[in-house]
């Protein structure tokens, strides 16, 4: 399972391309490859249906050059400025109609589902993201923008997605905890027996 992922930008585009290592035949979730990531940067100065065929373009020299099974892409969020969030609307479709017009599935996750996927927390800080991206694939150093750990993160979060079933998921820590016991030590058993009384 090869995913890449998408932080589109009318400026700067982040791209990730995250690979799932084989574990006996089957995908495991736990061994993430960071094949390839990096920014795709337009000219400020191009019109604007320039810059969006260049990232249309590159896009699919990517998906070309690594061949990915799936691509992530972050949804449109719609903040205070409607200008900015309607141009990040049309990157967001040029890179989807680039993997569709290469047969690629698309799938795509809120950024309260993509911080959660991979901090934890769904308010997580731009810095946090980066730091989980970081140890989760096992680079020496943290990418230099924010796009590519946010690209990076759009990946695992598909993968975390489709690789978890959903009956496997849990609400929060204690949920976790409680369906598992195996994983906590006797003294923090004894810590959570005493608070439940």
């Amino acid at each position: 399972m090869r995913v890449l992922g998408v932080d589109p930008g009318s400026n700067i585009t982040g791209y990730g391309i995250v690979e799932v290592e084989e574990h006996d035949g089957k995908p495991d979730r736990t061994k993430l490859v960071a094949v390839d990531y990096g920014i795709i940067k337009v000219d400020e100065e191009d019109i604007f249906h320039i810059k969006l065929k260049k990232i249309y373009d590159e896009i699919s020299r990517i998906i070309n050059l690594y061949h990915p099974t799936e691509l992530s892409i972050e949804t449109a969020f719609y903040g205070k400025n409607f200008q900015s969030a309607f141009k990040i609307g049309h990157v967001r479709a040029v890179v989807i109609l680039s993997a569709v017009n290469s047969g690629i599935s698309v799938f795509e996750y809120t950024p309260r589902e993509i911080k959660k996927a991979v901090v934890g927390k769904g308010n997580a800080t731009k810095e946090q993201v980066q730091f989980m991206v970081r140890a989760i694939l096992g680079l020496k150093k943290s990418p230099e923008f924010y796009d590519v750990s946010d690209a990076l993160a759009v990946a695992i979060c598909h993968i975390n997605r489709t690789l978890v079933p959903e009956q496997a998921r849990y609400r929060d820590w204690k949920a976790f905890l409680k369906a598992h016991p195996e994983f906590l030590s006797d003294d923090m058993n004894v810590k959570l027996k005493r608070k439940k009384k």
